[in-house]
Formats: structure tokens, sequence, C-alpha cells
């Protein structure tokens, strides 16, 4: 078995610092850098870029509506050419970034309200992916299972990776649960740890009903501003290794 492990990096802005992109970026393989919508100033842009690049971790840009205020987890309404041209201006802000560190972009991944939307609303994904493959189409689109954003990937011949969470609980549907419910982010290292084994070598994880929903992905994602996220992605990583897994990038 094969699994990439996947964390939001660069999300801190200006004065403000987020999370521990050290830490994560020493354990995970792909770093979703977030583009300046809704975290990431140019300086916290290029030094993330340089130190995934350091680590060998594959680069995504990490895009979303431009909400700074509300980190993104805002749902702004933006019509579909407003997405369309957002994504396109963040994938060509972090691809200048990556080129003057001598990497590039491998893939796309929408942050927060934005990736939510996408995930089940056909318009906006088939917006978002008309940026992507205008942009390069030769990057990868990581997303939900069978959400409408892989389906507009796969229309659009684009690469996809399905993503699942180590650190989020799931809602009955399939999708994650709200934020403002309890207990909706996983802290727990061991709980996140059975769930980042059971999404792999069961292809299955537990709802908040108690009900266990069948699964097929291809990354793992903690978030970067998870309490404790350094430690979390250490210890999901060490459990899939000893399980047998190969932890690598998906797009290398």
């Amino acid at each position: 078995m094969r699994i990439d492990l996947n964390s939001d990096v660069g999300e801190s802005y200006g004065a403000w610092r987020l999370g521990d992109d050290e830490a994560l970026l020493d354990v995970v393989t792909s770093a979703n850098v977030a583009c300046g919508f809704h975290a990431g100033d140019p300086a916290t842009m290029r030094r993330t870029v340089a130190l995934a690049a350091a680590n060998g971790v594959a680069i995504g840009a990490q895009v979303s509506y431009p909400d700074i205020v509300g980190f993104g987890r805002r749902e702004l309404g933006a019509t579909p050419a407003q997405i369309r041209d957002d994504v396109l201006y963040q994938l060509g802000a972090l691809d200048g970034i990556c080129r003057a560190e001598d990497t590039r972009v491998r893939y796309l991944r929408p942050h927060g309200a934005l990736y939510h939307r996408c995930a089940i609303d056909p318009a906006a994904a088939e917006a978002a992916i008309a940026a992507c493959h205008a942009f390069d189409p030769d990057l990868a689109v990581v997303a939900p299972p069978g959400s409408a954003m892989l389906h507009a990937a796969e229309a659009a011949g684009l690469r996809t990776v399905r993503e699942g969470f180590a650190d989020r609980r799931y809602a009955p549907d399939g999708g994650l649960a709200p934020r403002e419910s309890a207990d909706a982010v996983v802290t727990d290292v061991e709980a996140a740890v059975a769930q980042a084994l059971g999404l792999v070598c069961d292809s299955a994880v537990a709802a908040i009903d108690g009900s266990v929903l069948a699964t097929q992905i291809d990354t793992i994602c903690i978030h970067g501003d998870t309490p404790g996220a350094g430690a979390l992605a250490r210890a999901v990583r060490d459990a899939l290794e000893q399980a047998g897994v190969t932890v690598a990038a998906a797009v290398p």
C-alpha cells in the first residue's frame, strides 16, 4: 500500500504566525501552500516554498476565496467566473515563487469554504478546473472522493488525487462534520492515528453518528492549524510505516 501525507502550510501573514511549518515539512510528503488569499504573504510563501523544496516535499497551490479576515472559511458566494479568475491568479502567484526557488507547482487543492463548495457545486468545480487546465493541464487536483471537483477534473483530463482527513470527523453523508460541531477537529493523537489507519488499511472511516463509511483515498491531510499538528503528523506517518504502508508524494 502507498499513501501521500499532506498538510496546509504557509498560512501565516505578516507578523501573525500560525502552525509549525518546519515540523510539518519534515514529515509530510506534499505541502498545500497558501497563495495569499486566505493567508500567506509573499515572504511567507517564499520561505515555505524554499523549505518544502529543501525537504523534497511536493508543492501544491492551496487556493481559496479572498478572505484573510475569515481565514477562507466563510462562504462568499463568488460567481463561477470570479472563482475561475481567482484560482488562476493564485496559481500564477505561487508559480512565480516556485520558479524563483527552482521548483514547481504540482497540484491544485482548494481551501476552506471553496473546498467544500467545489465538492458539491458542479459550476464552481468546473470554474476552478477551467483555471487549472488553462494554467497547466499537467497539474493534478486534490479533492474528496466522488466530489464534483474530481468529476470535473476527470472530464478535463486532469489527474485526480482523492483526499481523506486524519484530524477531522466525518458527517454521515461522507462530508466533513461542520467545524462548529462538537469534536469536529481530532486533536487526540491516538484517535487521529486510528482514523488514518482505517482510511488507508480498511478503506473506511467512522462518521459522527457511529456509521461506517466506505472510501478510497490517495492522500491524508493534517491541517496546519490543528493543535499539535507536527507531532500528530509524525505519529500518523510512523504508524502507517509500521503497518507496511509506503508514505510518498501522490504527485512527485
